[in-house]
């Protein structure tokens, strides 16, 4: 049976990544799995293959033998724009070419929204490079383009959830944005392994949590200080003053800054909606949790691990 042939996933150990194992793991789906260091991960159906997306041993490795890629891993933050070329655009080169080295034709590959204005920002652009390559590597590719990605154990919006607990949750410019929970974008990475080809073979897909229009930021301010139980102030920001609390985030957090030049650039742009002409077919997959119920489950989740 196909589901007894392991899908390789690189990224397994990020935000995403554990939830696809998580979700590899609730289906009973073996996976090879990319990893820089061991893993305590319950999943007892995983081959964990040491290496990075420099080593090409460790990605013959992790390819062999599988019916799919699942190519997660990449760079989403740095303080050094040069670094998103080396991991996003390098490291999808090196996989893509594993998989044809190793005959795994089904590809599917994690971008970003940010792909679309690849001139706001180094990540957009390497992920809009990154694409160029999925496209042209003669493999049967599927592109996912994320909007914001919220749930368990991200540390990126956790800043929103902290911040609106004190009863502020500074914004952008204003603007719209569409987003997603990490569950519902686990469930669709591995329901389009096996999707029927016509509909998901060769496609460009943009998935939301079902939200017609995406969610203004002052929605989703006001959202999320509901989930934590406060009225919240949202004052929008204007782009000088993002620049400027960068270069705080950079002297005080140093390469941990969560708020770098680089974010601000797509932060600013106002339109990060998924567009409903790159939905995915109803019949592939639909998403099964709204923002705001996603927002309470998240606020719980940091408030039981204590974040919160």
């Amino acid at each position: 049976m196909s589901g007894d042939i392991p899908i390789a996933i690189t990224g397994a150990t990020g935000f995403v990544g554990q939830a696809v194992l998580d979700e590899t793991m609730h289906r009973n789906q073996p996976a090879n799995v990319l990893v820089r260091r061991a893993s305590d991960h319950k999943h007892t159906r995983v081959e964990w293959v040491l290496g990075d997306l420099a080593n090409a041993h460790a990605l013959g490795h992790l390819v062999a033998g599988t019916k799919a890629v699942i190519h997660i891993a990449g760079l989403t933050n740095t303080p050094d724009p040069a670094d998103f070329d080396a991991a996003n655009v390098a490291g999808t080169a090196n996989v893509i070419a594993a998989a044809k080295q190793n005959g795994v034709k089904r590809f599917v590959f994690v971008s970003s929204l940010s792909a679309r204005k690849p001139e706001l920002s180094a990540y957009g652009a390497s992920k809009a490079a990154a694409e160029d390559l999925v496209r042209d590597s003669g493999l049967d590719w599927t592109i996912v383009r994320p909007p914001a990605v919220y749930g368990p154990r991200d540390s990126d919006m956790f800043e929103l959830f902290r911040t609106a607990r004190m009863g502020v949750v500074p914004l952008p410019p204003g603007g719209a944005t569409s987003i997603i929970h990490v569950a519902d974008l686990a469930r669709l990475l591995l329901d389009l392994v096996d999707a029927q080809p016509a509909l998901v073979r060769k496609k460009i897909f943009e998935p939301d949590d079902g939200r017609e229009g995406g969610w203004s930021h002052k929605e989703m301010a006001k959202a999320i200080g509901d989930a934590v139980g406060q009225r919240v102030f949202a004052p929008h920001l204007p782009r000088a003053v993002l620049q400027s609390a960068a270069a705080l985030d950079k002297l005080f957090r140093g390469s941990n800054a969560k708020l770098t030049q680089d974010r601000v650039g797509y932060m600013c742009h106002p339109n990060w909606v998924a567009r409903s002409d790159r939905a995915v077919p109803e019949s592939v997959w639909m998403p099964q949790i709204g923002g705001a119920d996603g927002f309470k489950m998240t606020a719980k989740w940091y408030a039981d691990e204590g974040w919160l």
